[in-house]
């Protein structure tokens, strides 16, 4: 028993006086590259084993010829150990290079190309560092895509803006001049179109201010316990004279009496908005529908009009900021009226979206029957 402690004694002093050594070399070549820490810890286990194994001969008091045939042996360990250190290193490290270069696209085009090369090979922390790089590329490719695409709504909605508030200004500011050098016989009339266009840029100026407070997610709903008949009912009495006066008919019923939790003003708001746009794009002798119904968890408010359809292409791009399709200048305001409506039903928590029918296209509102906070 006392010659195997000793043996293990000399043999863990001669691997510990490797293994410090190496430890020392790892530190100091610590910034240095992948494969040399590879080398450096498959000569310390050589070493290590190889001054153990000389150690505990030396105790032991071999022949030459044994002690040569064990260094032997040992020599030739240590050269294949080496050899598949260099390989392997050389692998990992131009699988690390790849992913390098590969990442490095993020700062230059955008982009991660996924290494294709020797991919199906990597190793698990490898090829898990490639997934997350291409799930991340994909991320940052998406919110380019909303970036460029809220940028391109928002040049159009300061340039819609710009010209729908030029033309109500120069009515405005000839009016003026006109009255002011006495040249209006009919002042009367002359004051009701001033206040008709004060009007309308008032009503850009609130669409502006709402869709602001949208966007800052600062709209403050205060919901209450309505019925949707009693929903119906006052959207389609305020936009009576409209339709009135653009010969449009107007036809609503809700098909269930169910309570729904909203914000009664908000909700008139989209309704009123909805209509407004739906009488404005139907034709006279045209019709107008708002139907609701109802199950135990959502309520769908629909909105129907004659307006002919909208292109395919168009219809994801309905409740964008300042959309108004081909027929752009045909209706008064900027395009802010659905994207109003867009924001005031996902404040309660729900959805909006857009449909062709038959002769034109239907609005779907959904909402939850209660809402949370």
């Amino acid at each position: 028993m006392h010659d195997m402690l000793l043996i293990a004694l000399f043999a863990f002093l001669g691997a510990a006086a490797a293994g410090l050594l190496g430890a020392l070399a790892l530190r100091a070549l610590r910034h240095r590259s992948l494969i040399v820490s590879l080398t450096v810890v498959s000569t310390v286990t050589v070493i290590a084993m190889f001054s153990g194994t000389l150690a505990v001969a030396w105790a032991m008091f071999l022949s030459r010829h044994d002690l040569f045939v064990v260094t032997t042996v040992v020599a030739m360990a240590a050269v294949v150990s080496l050899a598949t250190a260099l390989l392997l290193g050389r692998w990992v490290v131009a699988r690390s290079n790849a992913l390098t270069a590969a990442a490095r696209s993020f700062g230059d085009g955008g982009s991660f190309p996924t290494p294709r090369e020797g991919a199906d090979d990597d190793p698990a922390e490898l090829a898990a560092l490639t997934r997350e790089l291409t799930a991340t590329s994909e991320k940052l490719a998406a919110s380019r895509d909303r970036e460029r695409a809220l940028e391109s709504s928002r040049r159009e909605l300061v340039a819609w803006i710009s010209h729908d508030l030029r033309t109500p200004l120069a009515g405005l500011r000839a009016m003026s001049e006109a009255l002011e050098d006495g040249m209006v016989e009919d002042t009367g009339r002359c004051l009701r179109q001033i206040r008709a266009e004060v009007e309308r840029l008032n009503s850009m100026v609130g669409d502006l201010f709402e869709l602001s407070r949208i966007h800052a997610g600062a709209l403050s709903l205060t919901p209450h316990q309505v019925a949707l008949d009693e929903l119906v009912e006052e959207a389609l009495a305020g936009a009576d004279p409209l339709a009135r006066k653009s010969g449009v008919r107007l036809v609503g019923d809700a098909a269930v009496d169910v309570p729904v939790e909203v914000d009664p003003r908000e909700m008139t708001r989209v309704l009123g908005n909805l209509l407004a746009n739906a009488i404005r794009r139907t034709p006279a002798d045209g019709t107008v529908a708002v139907h609701a119904r109802g199950t135990d968890e959502t309520v769908v408010l629909t909105v129907t009009d004659g307006c002919g359809g909208i292109p395919e292409e168009d219809l994801p791009r309905v409740f964008d900021t300042g959309w108004r399709g081909t027929h752009a200048r045909t209706p008064p305001g900027a395009g802010l009226g659905l994207a109003i409506v867009r924001g005031i039903i996902e404040a309660h928590h729900g959805s909006a979206a857009v449909r062709n029918v038959t002769g034109g296209c239907c609005f779907e509102l959904t909402i939850p029957v209660t809402q949370v906070g």
